[in-house]
């Protein structure tokens, strides 16, 4: 019997045995008639209670590994109703393997204005619900406890006592992602649960919201992932360097950290992510194994350590401005094997500049211009002076600009094609896939995109999206209105600024496209970007 039609067989029997008696609930808060109605309220609910006679369906003799391995792919609500009628998925319930508590899977839903205020009933209905569940586990064969919270403001006396059954000696992941509330005092994290050899096997450390303070190291850590954790440099130093098979970190907003330090020890050490830590005023790597980092501009121009050997960079968007400039300037010095580089900015004060050492390995850029706020990005900025930066690229294959901006004051495109401007050499021969979003009426970047189809020798595709749209841009736009709009709103100007937009590429573009490049123009949609 495969598992779907398990289930059908467990319903049909549930409708038949509640004719007669309505089955405990080990879960208060998720009855089993609440599939379609709740028909009294969850702290009304006893578990098994003692005047209720309860008829349970035994199910098909199967051995008790299949029938715990078929309980534990059940979303959370549905394996505790499965334990109210049959003795089997009971037994299973009690040593689930896998423990994920969150808003959806406990059906604990809040308004917009719960998330951004908080509320004592949906906070404590939440706690609860996790306290009832947690004292019925039985702390047996965890491998997963996940615990996410998305309100304002939780209650946490009962947290310990959860982590005490769910961390184990066969735990592999442990993820608490809880609100942080503001002029409150961090939570505690109970370290000795996880380095009393308790929390030896765990493979993934996820903690959001808490204070954290490690004094030793988890042999099998292979992902640590932090935000808004309380944890100073000297603590997070004594976790990796006691972490040798850790392969990734990412820190978010950890403000306590002055100097993160990588160890050498860290042999399969290969991904960083560090992001908003704004007291963070030096890296010093010497992982030598590093290959792949994200980091945000405020941070890219900090001193890295050893970097020689990192292949794939990610300069995220932020506030920061000039980030193409220095990248041009900075990187080629630091990182000069990269073979896939990212840069957002918020804005370009200087024009790319020709780069004074080439890289040798590049095969994937991408460019993001994103204004903070709202507004033109840098009306002063050359686009076609990116053709510096390509030029810097001989083995480079993908080239993608996006343009993010609610108005565009960069001078238009005007006249016939003989006025538009021309640099010498450039040949980009490697250069096979193009892609410009948010592509716009300025005549440098009409400039830009023929030089590109001038120099690419290589070029097999050239696509030009008027509209900026990271959501569906690779639906068509039509495709999408039966879910929602094909695009978020640009504002009538920036609509009209993407009719003028497709008018120039068709003047300006079209004639200049080789029949052995594939042209795809995403125009504007007929319903949501009319200009009427």
């Amino acid at each position: 019997m495969g598992l779907a039609e398990l289930i059908i067989a467990m319903k049909k029997r549930r409708q038949k045995i509640q004719a007669d008696s309505k089955p405990a609930n080990p879960i208060p808060g998720i009855s089993i008639a609440s599939v379609a109605k709740r028909t009294r309220p969850s702290c009304e609910q006893d578990d098994y209670s003692q005047d209720t006679k309860i008829m349970r369906y035994s199910g098909p003799d199967l051995p008790e590994d299949i029938w715990c391995h078929i309980h534990a792919l059940l979303p959370l609500p549905d394996a505790a109703r499965a334990g109210c009628v049959s003795h089997e998925f009971l037994r299973s319930w009690r040593c689930r393997p896998n423990l994920t508590f969150s808003q959806e899977t406990l059906g604990v839903k809040l308004t917009l204005s719960e998330k951004i205020h908080g509320t004592d009933t949906q906070a404590w209905k939440f706690t609860e619900i996790v306290d009832q569940i947690m004292k019925k586990h039985a702390g047996i064969g965890v491998k997963t406890f996940e615990l996410e919270y998305c309100g304002s403001r939780i209650y946490t006396r009962h947290l310990k006592s959860w982590l005490q059954i769910a961390v184990n000696p066969g735990l592999e992941e442990l993820i608490l992602l809880l609100p942080v509330v503001r002029n409150a005092k961090c939570y505690n994290f109970p370290c000795s649960l996880l380095f009393n050899g308790s929390g030896k096997s765990i493979s993934y450390l996820n903690l959001k919201g808490r204070a954290f303070h490690p004094m030793a190291g988890l042999g099998c850590l292979r992902k640590l992932h932090l935000s808004q954790v309380d944890i100073t440099g000297d603590e997070l130093e004594c976790l990796l360097s006691n972490s040798f098979v850790l392969e990734e970190l990412d820190l978010r907003k950890c403000n306590k950290i002055t100097c993160l330090k990588i160890p050498f020890v860290l042999n399969q050490f290969t991904d960083l992510t560090v992001s908003e830590c704004k007291t963070l005023e030096v890296i010093e790597n010497k992982a030598p194994s590093l290959c792949t980092v994200c980091i945000d501009g405020a941070l890219a121009r900090l001193p890295f350590g050893d970097s020689l050997q990192v292949k794939n960079l990610e300069i995220s968007w932020s506030f920061e401005r000039n980030t193409v400039h220095y990248a041009c300037t900075g990187l080629p010095w630091v990182m000069p094997n990269l073979e896939t580089l990212g840069v957002s900015s918020a804005g370009e004060v200087f024009n790319t500049p020709v780069v004074p050492l080439k890289f040798v390995h590049l095969k994937l850029l991408e460019i993001c211009f994103c204004i903070a706020e709202v507004g033109a990005f840098s009306p002063t900025y050359d686009y076609l002076s990116l053709a510096f930066l390509l030029d810097a690229c001989p083995v480079l294959e993908t080239f993608n600009l996006s343009v993010c901006q609610t108005s565009m004051k960069h001078d238009p495109v005007s006249g016939d094609g003989s006025l538009l401007r021309k640099l010498p050499g450039g040949r980009h021969a490697s250069i096979k896939n193009v892609k410009i979003d948010g592509f716009c009426s300025a005549k440098s970047i009409i400039e830009l995109t023929c030089h590109i189809l001038d120099n690419a020798t290589s070029l097999e595709n050239l696509k030009l999206d008027p509209i900026y749209d990271a959501d569906y841009e690779h639906v068509d736009r039509l495709a999408v209105h039966e879910i929602d709009d094909c695009s978020p709103p640009t504002g009538k100007r920036m609509i009209r600024e993407a009719h003028k937009a497709v008018l120039a590429i068709e003047k300006y573009i079209v004639g200049k496209v080789p029949s052995t490049v594939k042209l795809n123009i995403r125009k504007p949609c007929s319903q949501c970007h009319s200009l009427k």
